[in-house]
């Protein structure tokens, strides 16, 4: 049924449980769970139960669920990613999915970005799904396991895709030490003696709702969970000192005669002139024995570190730790490792300490993950231009919602620079010149280094502002809710704050809303359009300003960095048109790359748990690279 349909009747029926008593709704809602667990179809329930929790938000948080909303949530509820621009209400609309498929009593997980999320949206929506007699529930970082049991144990369970991931594995890493002490113990052969029984916190998978859906099923599906143990034995320490002697001498390889670099890969392979560099350069003692093959493979693991992970841009180091950055948001990855040597490869590099696993106890992917739920759905600002591969890789169409109130944000035309400096200087004067006018200003930058440079810049013209990235991680959401006041200045990495309102008075609206700074174009057009998505919100005023200069590191993601440094040498005979046509089309190839890695990565995988299920192997727990 169309969603044209569905509204009169949703909001007829509202109008009745409006006058209903709160015990006559949760009869209602005991009525709908029922016929949930009879007949497990979605359809059926949309009317009373999409107008059940319109009356219950009303009532609760006197908010009614606009008609867009609406057909955002019937989007969900058929296993679907809505696209609803920022601003729309996604933590309001996300009760009407969670709330249909909870019915059944199988429970309902809504993964989020990161902690706090989890447990402000949960707070906030807490009230309407009590009305209705469900329970909810939050994981956090930092609870102990009965905690996270009782949590999983509620109607609705609130909590970031992390957390879920690493449950899950720590559940399966259980079950089979359950099995071996089973075994053991006689259990296997009929004996009594059998070990305590362990029970997992995860309930059966039944659905699952992704919030930021491009940012945690694309972006952050490429960094697998993993649960590893540390080893201190002769050969760890071995393989230590490798990791650190390649990673200082990484520098000394050059592209095209010591090794190939395949970009849509990200795979360096050493040439012949390579190999035999590796064989010349002196190596210590504690290396005596090392066979060569696994020598160039080292090797060729520290050289694509060198290029490829900056710090600052892809981590930071923390505690002496390597911590992974997310690329699209910005925000610190706890518990995240990349995998296939490379997080030790990069530890290597900064010379902290190489933690050496002896053993991967139990690795899986966010695909795989979020596959072993029969029910999925999605929502984010910006799914459209990824439709593709939602549908590829997960099965999942994307709907585009509309806003509820037309767009008044202004896209005001690219400008272009020969060099960053020149660039910097440009952003640092039209900041002062909208400061100066009291408007609020979002400068979105790629990397921790970058926005830092641009702070720099600020502080030198006098212009007071706040940066948000991944070191000011515990003061996101405050330094976010603050970002639309009249006369403040916010540098954030990338998307960092997603999922907090920027909200303007009636004088900043006046005076022409939010503008919004690009100060380079992304690899992904979708962390463009998330950035300029942050003013405009709900039919407010806002301008956005992207800027270029042929120093930004897209064209070398794209070409290269000969061929990027051939076309810098050109910057100033060349047009503006032509650049921004460069820029466009560079960025275009990047987000075909980075989809075809993803592809292998998906193919590959599931190839790998094939052939360890023909060997009777636990593609969780048998991870062998």
């Amino acid at each position: 049924m169309q969603p044209s349909f569905l509204l009169p009747k949703i909001k007829k029926l509202y109008e009745e449980y409006l006058e209903k008593e709160s015990q006559e709704l949760r009869d209602v809602a005991l009525d709908l769970g029922f016929q949930s667990r009879t007949h497990g179809k979605i359809d059926p329930l949309i009317i009373r139960g999409f107008a059940l929790v319109r009356a219950a938000a009303m009532r609760t948080l006197k908010m009614a669920h606009y008609d867009v909303q609406m057909i955002g949530g019937m989007a969900m509820c058929r296993g679907n990613v809505a696209e609803m621009r920022t601003g729309e209400g996604k933590t309001l609309t996300a009760t009407l999915p969670m709330f249909i498929h909870a019915l059944a009593g199988n429970g309902a997980l809504l993964a989020t970005s990161n902690d706090y999320l989890a447990r402000r949206d949960a707070e906030l929506m807490q009230p309407v799904y009590n009305l209705l007699g469900l329970s909810i529930g939050v994981i956090q970082t930092e609870m102990s396991r009965e905690q996270r049991a009782a949590s999983y144990k509620c109607d609705l369970t609130y909590g970031t895709m992390k957390e879920f991931g690493f449950d899950f594995l720590r559940d399966h890493s259980a079950k089979r030490e359950q099995e071996e002490r089973d075994f053991l113990h006689g259990g296997a052969m009929g004996g009594v003696a059998q070990a305590p029984m362990i029970v997992g916190v995860h309930r059966k998978p039944h659905f699952i709702l992704i919030d930021e859906a491009d940012s945690i099923l694309i972006d952050e599906a490429r960094t697998p969970l993993i649960i590893s143990s540390a080893g201190h034995d002769e050969s760890a320490d071995q393989e230590a000192s490798l990791y650190q002697w390649c990673a200082d001498t990484a520098d000394r390889y050059q592209e095209e005669l010591h090794y190939w670099y395949d970009r849509e890969r990200r795979k360096v392979d050493l040439s012949p002139e390579g190999m035999a560099l590796v064989r010349e350069i002196h190596k210590p003692t504690a290396l005596a024995g090392m066979g060569l093959l696994e020598m160039y493979d080292f090797v060729e693991r520290a050289i694509q570190v060198h290029r490829d992970y900056q710090r600052n841009r892809e981590y930071v180091v923390r505690d002496g730790e390597i911590v992974i950055v997310d690329e699209a948001t910005g925000r610190i990855s706890e518990g995240r490792r990349w995998s296939r040597g490379i997080h030790q490869a990069i530890e290597a590099k900064e010379h902290v300490e190489v933690s050496v696993e002896t053993a991967t106890n139990a690795k899986i992917t966010v695909q795989s993950f979020v596959s072993r739920f029969p029910m999925m759905a999605g929502m984010t600002g910006t799914a459209a231009t990824s439709a593709k591969e939602f549908k590829k890789i997960y099965s999942m169409g994307v709907s585009v919602i509309p806003t509820n109130k037309p767009r008044q944000r202004k896209e005001l035309p690219i400008k272009f620079f020969p060099t960053d400096q020149e660039k910097l200087a440009e952003i640092g004067n039209d900041v002062l010149e909208i400061h100066q006018l009291g408007r609020p200003v979002l400068i979105g930058t790629r990397s921790i280094a970058k926005s830092e440079d641009v702070s720099r810049v600020l502080t030198e013209i006098g212009v007071e502002h706040e940066v948000l990235n991944a070191r000011q991680v515990e003061r996101e959401a405050e330094i976010v809710e603050t970002a639309g006041q009249l006369g403040k200045v916010t540098v954030a990495t990338n998307m960092a704050g997603r999922g907090t309102d920027i909200k303007i008075d009636d004088q900043v609206r006046e005076l022409g809303g939010l503008h919004v700074v690009g100060t380079e174009m992304h690899e992904s057009s979708r962390i463009d359009q998330q950035l300029f998505g942050r003013c405009g919100r709900q039919g407010d005023p806002g301008t956005v300003q992207l800027y270029l200069c042929a120093e930004d590191k897209l064209l070398e993601s794209a070409f290269g960095k000969q061929k990027a440094d051939k076309l810098r040498k050109s910057a100033k005979s060349r047009g503006r048109s032509y650049w921004i046509r460069l820029f466009e089309k560079a960025q275009k190839k990047v987000e075909s790359q980075h989809y075809r890695s993803r592809k292998i990565l998906m193919f590959n995988e599931k190839q790998l748990a094939k052939s360890q299920r023909e060997m009777g192997l636990d593609p969780i727990l048998d991870n062998f690279e």
